[in-house]
């Protein structure tokens, strides 16, 4: 199956105003899938409709190659934890765990629970009440709940907003773990796009309703990352030279700069070469570009999270 996940069309409307209009996604088994807008983007609309919370207006989605009455059978594949858990404070995360386990018809038995601590990195809270955690140790509780039944899909609506720098290192470390070594694959929003950047394997961008893109990390990595650009009057020439070069990562943009992705310690060698081939650089430089910035050249403004 070449995606667990695929929308087409799928749109919500509140009072005659689309709050997500026409999403068309693709989540592939065993990746994280980054959902990027701002606050009010429409990023919890799709989650929500994804998950089964809230009906879709109109469109259609396949759920682990299902559709309709079949798709909402396999959302028992899927765990969810939009907006804030429901966490009891005065409890530990072994009963909070336990709780929802039973809830959901779970064996809790034969470490099932432990293993689920472990998971999320609470294995030594013991009986701590939760109300005494941190932020972030108790959003990964959250994770946790969202654990329970074994999915093989998680939905996280910005699981790490309002963490600190450690307690998000510490959510990024167990979602990597989660998708590297128990397969799960990972659906996340966030207007953290740094940190995104650092753990997604896809991208989606949502803007004001509206789906604007949809990319993976490595053509994130052509849009997003340090590269030399060059333009000359002829760049089809200027690339063959450049890779007899042997600058192998370099290709024409859909801007028309030619891209090299590789040995950035040697523009002057790059150089040289174009110039012994009579193909002047008319602009050389260095380019850095961040998920961030390629975020507000494509949505328009200043990113307000």
């Amino acid at each position: 199956m070449e995606y667990i996940v695929t929308t087409e069309g799928l749109t919500k409307t509140y009072g005659g105003r689309n709050a997500a209009d026409n999403i068309n996604i693709h989540i592939r088994p065993g990746e994280i899938y980054g959902l990027i807008g701002r606050n009010g983007a429409g990023k919890t609309t799709v989650m929500r409709m994804l998950s089964g919370l809230s009906n879709p207006s109109k469109g259609t989605m396949t759920l682990f190659g299902k559709q309709g009455s079949e798709a909402n059978a396999e959302r028992k594949k899927i765990g969810v934890l939009i907006e804030n858990p429901g966490i009891y404070s005065n409890m530990s995360a072994y009963k909070n765990l336990k709780i929802k386990a039973i809830a959901m018809g779970c064996d809790t038995k034969n470490g099932y629970i432990e293993n689920i601590l472990q998971l999320i990195g609470l294995e030594n809270t013991g009986k701590k009440p939760v109300g005494s955690f941190s932020l972030g140790m108790r959003q990964r509780l959250g994770i946790g709940l969202a654990l329970i039944g074994d999915p093989e899909l998680i939905i996280l609506d910005e699981p790490i907003n309002g963490l600190d720098p450690q307690g998000i290192v510490e959510v990024r470390q167990m979602l990597a773990k989660l998708r590297d070594e128990n397969g799960i694959t990972v659906m996340i929003s966030s207007h953290i796009l740094d940190e995104l950047g650092k753990l997604a394997d896809s991208y989606g961008i949502i803007h004001e309703g509206k789906q604007i893109d949809e990319f993976s990390t490595d053509e994130l990595h052509k849009r997003c990352g340090k590269y030399i650009a060059v333009n000359t009057d002829d760049n089809n020439a200027a690339v063959e030279v450049l890779k007899k070069a042997g600058f192998k990562k370099t290709e024409i943009s859909d801007d028309n700069v030619i891209r090299i992705s590789e040995r950035l310690e040697d523009v002057k060698l790059a150089v040289k070469a174009l110039v012994a081939s009579d193909l002047v650089p008319n602009h050389v430089s260095v380019s850095d570009i961040s998920l961030e910035d390629y975020y507000l050249s494509v949505t328009g403004g200043d990113h307000n999270g």
